[in-house]
């Protein structure tokens, strides 16, 4: 940790839905990488794999029923607004992220002022593994399409390993509480308006790499989850939603 970085308040946070043995694995990964405190949003996990973390150095919220990712990082984001954090770290909690490489995402914050910091896999010096073809192919042109709309060329638009500066999820413009975000559309529709609005973007080269099929692949549905996800480029680069 850099001398910069460690002035700020910053919260590291992970998501979980029925991630069986990854939550823990990621969780112990993230404790053993950093020194940040940690939180852990629980989506009605059923299989029982929040109980092995519980002894662990985390805050866990759990909702009693599944909501959607967007909704449980809506309430990510309230939490760190509410306990005055100065930073958010956004990471799956299916072990895709590598939590070694969170100073690079801290770093453009703490040194340059940034104010939104993407990982991006497809950059000069990222990397990506277990893809399949069908989503290296989507996940390259997602950021085409979004860097159109946008008015800004991006590498990354769909990985959720991102650090954000708490400050900018306060702008009452990044209206991230509507209701339409509470599935994939939300990464994306915050990406989209911190850059719009003017805040500084900039990307970083991060790792990416799929677990193993047999441990439990994604929860993303190849046609609802990609349109959830394409959805706020649409609609905002069109001008039908703010």
């Amino acid at each position: 940790m850099t001398q910069a970085t460690s002035a700020l308040r910053i919260l590291v946070a992970t998501f979980a839905f029925n991630e069986g043995e990854k939550i823990k694995t990621t969780t112990q990964r993230i404790l053993a990488a950093t020194n940040h405190d940690v939180l852990v949003m629980d989506d009605g996990s059923t299989d029982g794999s929040i109980d092995a973390i519980r002894s662990l150095n985390v805050k866990i919220l759990t909702s009693p029923v599944n909501v959607g990712i967007g909704a449980m990082m809506k309430r990510a984001f309230q939490y760190a607004i509410d306990q005055h954090y100065d930073v958010i770290v956004i990471m799956a909690g299916n072990n895709k992220d590598d939590p070694t490489q969170i100073p690079r995402l801290l770093e453009p914050i703490a040194a340059a002022g940034a104010d939104f910091v993407q990982g991006s896999r497809h950059m000069a010096g990222g990397q990506h593994g277990g893809m399949p073809l069908y989503r290296r192919a989507a996940t390259r042109l997602h950021p085409l399409l979004f860097s159109i709309a946008a008015r800004k060329w991006v590498t990354e638009s769909t990985n959720g390993f991102r650090a954000i500066r708490v400050e900018v999820l306060r702008d009452p413009r990044l209206n991230w509480r509507q209701e339409w975000l509470n599935q994939y559309e939300l990464e994306p529709y915050v990406l989209f308006k911190t850059i719009r609005l003017g805040y500084k973007h900039v990307e970083v080269p991060v790792t990416k790499i799929y677990p193993s099929k047999s441990l439990g692949y994604t929860k993303m549905k190849p046609f609802s989850g990609w349109w959830s996800i394409l959805k706020p480029v649409i609609y905002l680069g069109l001008g039908l939603r703010r």
